[in-house]
């Protein structure tokens, strides 16, 4: 029989020697771990660095397609890319020397690589000024020259290496994360007799372990999923904020414009009321003032805008509501609009109508005193550049050193809306006729 002391002892000593196994299989593992972040961290620095050298080679290449397709055609929708691309090639190389060991980020290799790079953008951006500039043969020189692909066949080169030297660091971190887990294996396998004594205190400590780990989890899944309905029932409200807010905000515009038409329509009562004919003319010239704000608050009611005027809608509706109202004046002049499709803000919307409608009145009243003519309107943009308004007419012209006729009060809103606007005024004889020339920046 085997005495309880040596029982005692037995399962003293292979308690010890299980506890001992125990101790091996923690220190391996808790080494294994630390080597395995620590060469996780390096994998995923080198993933970033492989990543980064990848993008960075992408973005050359989108830049030279976009440059190539437009030295070859002119074609300026080529360059539409070509912008980003630069952007991302740069932002790329300065995160890849960052990423670099300070002993690489300093060497020669990369300090090459950034000169080629640099160079290559600064060939791209020569031949694409020059393009701009119509000067075909000087780009075409530059372009054949071939130092641009040879700049980027060298980058590619450099490129390739670091994305190669990524792959194999990434390669040994793998192999070596492989065989920290077999030798694991092996020291578990070799422990494994002696455990087999401890199972069941083992087996009880997992049990409490999973018991644990399952209602973490649980706990866990709760809370992000009421995370989750939190915020889709936020982003749910503010969607409907905003959706109430332009809605109210179109309301408004909508109420502005019936108030004002109403202020308008009131004006004009007052007018018709009148006997004086210097109160009509001034009642009727507020009447054209209140009608043109009154139709920017229209427009963007209509068209559902809340920050921005459609310029051909709102102008064309402002010069058929003046010809009309001129006619019904008694003036005869015939009005003729061409308007380009741009837009502007709603305040300087505001300045453009007041001005338009004081030139052609103007126009109307003052251009054709003996008999009926032309009145012409034009909005085009010059270019890329500013957009220039015309009011032209070919009647009995306006001296530019002529006191202005009437109050002068027009003379002066003009002057003041083309201010808020930044633009400029330009009055010239057309012999005969006169054109009035309003220049404002326009994006």
């Amino acid at each position: 029989m085997v005495s309880g002391s040596r029982v005692t002892w037995l399962s003293v000593t292979l308690l010890g020697l299980g506890f001992m196994a125990l101790l091996l299989i923690v220190g391996v593992t808790f080494n294994l771990a630390e080597r395995s972040q620590s060469q996780f961290d390096t994998s995923l620095s080198t993933q970033e660095l492989s990543a980064a050298a990848v993008e960075l080679r992408y973005g050359l290449q989108a830049a030279e397609s976009a440059q190539r397709g437009y030295i070859a055609s002119g074609n300026e929708i080529y360059l539409a890319p070509y912008g980003t691309a630069k952007a991302l090639a740069l932002r790329k190389l300065q995160k890849l020397t960052t990423l670099l060991e300070p002993g690489q980020r300093d060497g020669a290799a990369t300090q090459r690589l950034v000169m080629l790079i640099n160079s290559k953008i600064e060939e791209m951006d020569t031949t694409i000024a020059l393009k701009r500039e119509r000067k075909d043969e000087e780009a075409l020189s530059v372009f054949r020259s071939n130092r641009g692909k040879a700049i980027m066949d060298e980058a590619n080169v450099f490129i390739a290496s670091m994305i190669r030297n990524a792959n194999a660091r990434l390669t040994e971190n793998v192999d070596a994360q492989k065989n920290g887990l077999f030798r694991l294996r092996r020291i578990i396998l070799t422990s494994a007799v002696l455990i087999v004594v401890v199972v069941t205190s083992t087996y009880v400590m997992i049990v409490g372990v999973v018991r644990y780990l399952r209602r973490a989890r649980d706990v866990t899944a709760a809370l992000n999923s009421d995370l989750e309905t939190r915020v889709k029932n936020r982003t749910a409200e503010l969607s409907a904020a905003r959706d109430r807010a332009e809605i109210l905000l179109l309301e408004v515009n909508h109420r502005v414009s019936n108030s004002l038409a109403l202020v308008a329509a009131m004006v004009g009562m007052q007018s018709r009321a009148t006997t004086s004919t210097d109160t009509q003319e001034a009642l009727a010239e507020a009447q054209t003032r209140i009608n043109a704000v009154a139709l920017v608050h229209k427009e963007l009611y209509v068209s559902g805008e809340v920050q921005s005027v459609a310029l051909d809608g709102f102008l064309s509706s402002l010069l058929r509501q003046l010809e009309i109202s001129m006619r019904d004046a008694g003036h005869q002049a015939s009005l003729k609009q061409t308007i380009a499709a741009l837009s502007l803000p709603t305040d300087k919307s505001v300045s453009l109508g007041i001005i338009t409608s004081e030139w052609v009145t103007n126009a109307f009243k003052y251009a054709y005193p003996s008999g009926g003519g032309e009145i012409r309107v034009t909005l085009k943009r010059i270019g890329d550049g500013p957009a220039e308004l015309l009011v032209e007419d070919d009647g009995v012209g306006r001296k530019l050193d002529q006191r202005p006729q009437g109050t002068g009060l027009g003379t002066k809103l003009v002057k003041a809306m083309a201010s808020t606007l930044g633009g400029s005024i330009e009055y010239s004889e057309r012999r005969p006729g006169t054109t009035a020339k309003l220049t404002l920046p326009i994006t």
